[in-house]
Order: C-alpha cells, then sequence, then structure tokens
C-alpha cells in the first residue's frame, strides 16, 4: 500500500483514516463534495505535502476514477443520510466499486453491524449469521452482496463492520457524536436509547489503526473484519465523564421511540433511528477474535481517556 485515496474525507471515519495515513507518512488523497471541509481537515493536520485534496461526487464514477488515477488502495467512508439509504445506499456502492474495478484497485469498505440482526451469541464472530429484521439492515445486507459481487473482475474488496462509534471527527450522523458535541458546547443534549444498558462503542482514532492494518494485509481482502471496541459502557457513565471534563451541567436527555417520532417531524433522520432501538436494548458486542489472531493487538483506549480527548478537542473547535 503505496498511495490511498479516501472516498468521504469529511465524514466521522473518513477524516479518521484520513488522519491515521497521514500520521504513517502514506501519501493520501482526501475526496469529497466540499472544498471547505476538505481545507480544513488539511489544515489541522497541518498541511503535509503527502496530502492532496480532490473534490468530487462519490455518486460519479468518473470523478471518483480521475482522482484515483496514482492510488492502489480506496477507502470507502462515504455514506447517505438514514431516510435516503433505501434509495441512495446502492447507487452510491455501485459507483464506488464501478471506479475502483475499473482501475484495478484494492477496497476497504467501511460499514456497520446492521446486517447481522439480533445477536444470537454472546460476542459476534464474522461468521455470524446475516439475519436482518429491519429495513436498513435488509438494505445494508444487500450491499454488501454488492460489494462482493461476481461482476467486479479487477477490484478486490474488503468490509470492516464497526459498532456504535466516537471521537472527535464523529459527527450528527453517528449515535454518540451529537451527544458529546452538546456537551461539550454545553448545551442542552440527547442521547439515543436507553442510558443505563451498557453498549459497546469504538474510539474512532482506534477504528482508524485497525481499518489500516487490515488494509495493508494483502490477505484480508476478499474477507469481512469485525473492528472491536474498548468494552462497554453504559450511557450514563459517558455522559458523566463528558460533562465531568466539560464543565457542564447541561441536561442530557435520553430518547426513546416517542422522543424520536417528535424529533422526526423536524429532522428526517431521527424518526429512521426508531427500528435500530433493539440495538440499545439488546446491544450486539463484536469479537475482535479474528483480528487478534491475523492481525495483531485491538487497540483499545480507556473510556475515561477516549471521552476526555473527544470532549477536550470538541470544546476547542
Amino acid at each position: 500500500m503505496k498511495r490511498a485515496i479516501v472516498i468521504g474525507a469529511t465524514g466521522g471515519t473518513g477524516a479518521a483514516i484520513v488522519e491515521e495515513l497521514v500520521q504513517r507518512g502514506m501519501q493520501v488523497t482526501a475526496f469529497g463534495r466540499s472544498r471547505a471541509k476538505l481545507e480544513q481537515i488539511a489544515t489541522q493536520l497541518g498541511n503535509p505535502k503527502h496530502l492532496t485534496i480532490a473534490i468530487g461526487d462519490a455518486f460519479q464514477a468518473d470523478d471518483i476514477i480521475q482522482a484515483s488515477s496514482e492510488a492502489d488502495v480506496m477507502f470507502h467512508c462515504a455514506n447517505v443520510p438514514y431516510h435516503e439509504m433505501a434509495t441512495r445506499l446502492l447507487p452510491l456502492g455501485e459507483a464506488v466499486m464501478r471506479a475502483a474495478d475499473q482501475i484495478g484497485l484494492n477496497v476497504v469498505v467501511v460499514d456497520g453491524i446492521y446486517p447481522y440482526g439480533r445477536r444470537q451469541a454472546e460476542f459476534v464472530t464474522e461468521d455470524h449469521p446475516k439475519e436482518p429484521h429491519t429495513r436498513k439492515g435488509r438494505i445494508r445486507l444487500q450491499f454488501g452482496q454488492m460489494i462482493f459481487s461476481n461482476r467486479w473482475k479487477n477490484a478486490r474488496p474488503l468490509i470492516v463492520r464497526l459498532p456504535d462509534y466516537y471521537g472527535p471527527t464523529a459527527n450528527q450522523a453517528s449515535y454518540l457524536g451529537g451527544t458529546l458535541n452538546a456537551i461539550a458546547k454545553g448545551k442542552l443534549g440527547f442521547f439515543i436509547g436507553n442510558m443505563r444498558v451498557p453498549r459497546e462503542y469504538v474510539y474512532l482514532p482506534d477504528a482508524a489503526k485497525m481499518v489500516v492494518e487490515i488494509a495493508r494485509n494483502g490477505q484480508a481482502y476478499g474477507q469481512e473484519w469485525n473492528i472491536p471496541g474498548a468494552g462497554v459502557i453504559p450511557g450514563r457513565e459517558i455522559v458523566r465523564i463528558a460533562r465531568s471534563v466539560a464543565g457542564s451541567t447541561k441536561p442530557v436527555i435520553p430518547l426513546g421511540k416517542i422522543g424520536l417520532s417528535i424529533l422526526g417531524l423536524f429532522v428526517p433522520a431521527m424518526k429512521e433511528v426508531v427500528e435500530m432501538l433493539y440495538l440499545t436494548s439488546e446491544p450486539l458486542r463484536l469479537s475482535g477474535e479474528k483480528y487478534e489472531r491475523c492481525i495483531g493487538p485491538v487497540p483499545a483506549t480507556r473510556f475515561e481517556e477516549g471521552i476526555a480527548a473527544t470532549v477536550l478537542q470538541l470544546k476547542g473547535k
């Protein structure tokens, strides 16, 4: 792996992977729609010479091809809003895979845990049955099947699956991103789901390290890989740590089905979260056994450290 392109570089996972690649001294192209956001990322990283930005539309294969001419690996981190998943997720993936197939790239696709459906084991391995019972889970399953389609003769894909995540680059698209940002800014916050149930979260800088290590392993392609977090933690403990670091006394309100439905009248994506609430009451925890066996030790920043670092960086923005 000599030169990488990150599709969706301004999103939560994309920005974290760009930073990890830059820190490793790799030649990186950050691809996205917004020049201002891409330039902001470059500035935050000190405008390194081995980072370039490319403006384009991830739904247009030609835009991706033009930006990827010198790359040998593509990180597909672009996503679509919850309420547009049914109509736009597969076209997005198709465009990325067409571009990668035409050039002949290794492709690292960042996805989530929805295709697994309800957990059938204490720790979910990559071999866990994929039996999604939600609409978004079924769409994500189709997405994964498309990524590994035998239509692609030259692209070599793999899929990494992340649980809920947090970190300085996480945004409103993540369950915890908006919560920690509100606490950091001293504002009223919301927490999606039951705050007493321990759930798995991965710290994005840790996730980026694991994703890049997997991408460097030539034997990893053609497979799926779980990216586990540092453990489980209840929401009220996350809030306690974050408020302590931020010096905030503003309340954080848990949102269940009724609250999300009401909020969804004004923010369409929130209404779409309702069917995924099962993950907040029946948490699914990923197994890191395959990663440890094939790649190495799992980076696991303590929640106290990761949450504190996240809040402090968000306060400074």
